[in-house]
């Protein structure tokens, strides 16, 4: 499959006509006809591709301007208030697989789990999630069938705004189950709600579970007219039915974690995932191709966040993956930057979970590096983990060495078949144990380049799929769902280097599995009740 990232240039441009206007009232038409607004943007059906490329955007950059300028989110910096850069921090650094030596605010809190109600990047997460929602909502609102006809938009346009208005649907699915995972009952608005000071009332649980699954449904059961693409034959860093399976199947997989015990749907996982194993991905030969500058080629991305260091320059994202991974004595040239910035390593604990000089996903520089982390703040305390680079797969460097040309893989074919294995395990019917058990060895097989590294079928076990998925995914931002599901993320049935607080690590509060709404927008709506616990 030879994919090409022109898709990103229209990201940018978008950015630019859209940002102005995406958030005001949609139905209002100024006096002044010198204002941008988006009814005036909406009557050009061209601008619609531009208007659905500031909701992808918003998962890559946090401004409007170059380096994440003219911030998204009041209050904090828009580089530090990126999506993929939050999100990273509270699915990462909140586990053994990431701890980071800087000081900015809050931040070792995460890794600790000692956050507060108030705490800055949690709040930014919280906002940048409902904001990424709104960003959808205004689209939807604005792509129907009777806008379409009430702007006197020509039916021949019709096709494609149904196309970008499904893509719509899915990111504000995204966006939801980010919402779900990390603070489970959120306010749940949609294009139907009014626009301005309003206080939207909160969705339980089960709720929201339930409207994120039946639109996921929706978007890919070819009822209704408003499908996605079908896998394969949208645009590079579009979605498609296989973005949309693969989060239903993230949905059903943590079915239990969301609902409560009793409520899996492990069986509704395997029967999604089969879509989405059989819709056409391939492996990467080479496991580390899936991150480096054209990983933009790979067969096995299902869905990525897609970074240019040209045209989506951000301080967040792939940047500061790259970047941030680099210090000590390592060479920033050597991963196609101008710089490291010693920040982020991993811990012993993960390291002793890999197969170094065998297992290629093992991605480790320990030159100068301790393998115990005594001082945190020091980055040569830990191994360092360059996994994301600015390298090509033929050795040349991404166009610019501040801002990386890597693409972010939210879904991947590897984790489908890591997930179907699991499914399996935990008595999912639909599928079989010799089929998961292939899946994982032709994994282990690639990361081997033989079978030596395979495993027999009395090994297959959740305790090591649990390990395998850090193996395999580390720092893809998957490990703080997985130890929630498995019940290792709080507590002291698995301790990991400061974890508490404390060099050993020390057991920490369930209700810690889930982060809290931030005070502020609880004193703001009183319709919101906080998490328990906080």
């Amino acid at each position: 499959m030879n994919k090409m990232k022109k898709y990103l240039k229209i990201l940018i441009v978008g950015v630019v006509i859209f940002s102005s206007s995406c958030m005001k009232d949609l139905d209002t038409i100024p006096l002044d006809d010198e204002s941008i607004t988006s009814e005036k943007i909406y009557q050009d059906p061209a601008n619609y591709k531009l208007a659905l490329a500031k909701c992808y955007i918003g998962l890559a950059v946090g401004g409007n301007d170059g380096g994440d300028g003219d911030g998204d989110i009041v209050g904090i910096d828009g580089g530090f208030s990126q999506y993929l850069r939050l999100y990273w921090y509270s699915q990462e650094l909140s586990t053994d697989e990431a701890i980071i030596g800087w000081n900015d605010a809050t931040i070792k809190d995460f890794h600790y789990q000692t956050w507060s109600t108030s705490d800055v990047f949690i709040t930014a997460m919280y906002y940048r999630v409902m904001f990424q929602i709104t960003l959808c909502n205004s689209f939807i609102k604005n792509s129907t069938p009777a806008k379409l006809e009430d702007r006197g938009i020509g039916s021949e346009y019709y096709e494609d705004i149904a196309l970008y208005h499904a893509e719509a649907r899915f990111l504000r699915a995204l966006s939801y189950w980010h919402g779900l995972d990390l603070f489970r009952g959120i306010p749940y608005v949609t294009e139907d709600d009014p626009i301005g000071a309003w206080f939207p009332e909160q969705a339980k649980t089960p709720e929201l579970f339930s409207k994120i699954e039946s639109e996921l449904i929706a978007l890919t059961d070819g009822v209704g007219g408003d499908d996605l693409a079908d896998p394969n034959a949208n645009e590079y860093g579009r979605a498609d039915k296989a973005a949309a399976w693969m989060l239903l199947a993230k949905l059903y997989l943590n079915a239990e974690v969301y609902l409560g015990e009793g409520n899996s749907k492990y069986t509704e996982a395997i029967t999604t995932l089969n879509k989405v194993i059989s819709a056409g991905y391939s492996l990467e030969s080479d496991f580390t191709n899936n991150f480096k500058a054209d990983n933009d080629n790979s067969d096995e991305i299902i869905f990525p966040i897609a970074f240019d260091g040209t045209n989506t320059q951000t301080w967040g994202g792939t940047t500061i993956l790259v970047h941030a991974a680099i210090g000590g004595t390592m060479t920033a040239a050597d991963y196609g930057v101008g710089g490291g910035w010693g920040g982020i390593r991993t811990t012993a604990q993960v390291v002793d979970k890999a197969d170094i000089g065998n297992d290629t996903r093992a991605i480790f520089y320990t030159d100068g590096q301790n393998k115990e982390i005594n001082d945190v703040s020091l980055f040569t305390d830990g191994y360092a983990t360059p996994k994301f680079s600015n390298m090509t797969s033929t050795g040349e460097a991404g166009k610019n060495a501040d801002f990386v040309d890597t693409d972010f893989p939210v879904f991947r074919l590897a984790d489908a078949y890591l997930m179907y294995a699991e499914a399996v395990l935990r008595g999912g019917t639909g599928g079989d144990a010799s089929t998961a058990l292939g899946y994982v060895n032709q994994l282990r097989e690639r990361a081997y380049g033989n079978t030596s590294g395979n495993i027999s079928s009395s090994e297959l076990d959740l305790d090591f799929i649990l390990d395998e998925r850090c193996r395999e995914l580390y720092w893809e931002g998957h490990r703080r769902t997985d130890l929630v599901r498995f019940n290792k993320f709080t507590g002291d049935s698995y301790l990991w280097a400061w974890k508490g607080n404390l060099q050993a690590g020390r057991s920490t509060d369930s209700y810690r599995d889930v982060y809290p709404i931030p005070v502020d927008d609880l004193n703001a709506n009183k319709n919101l009740t906080q998490n328990d616990g906080y």
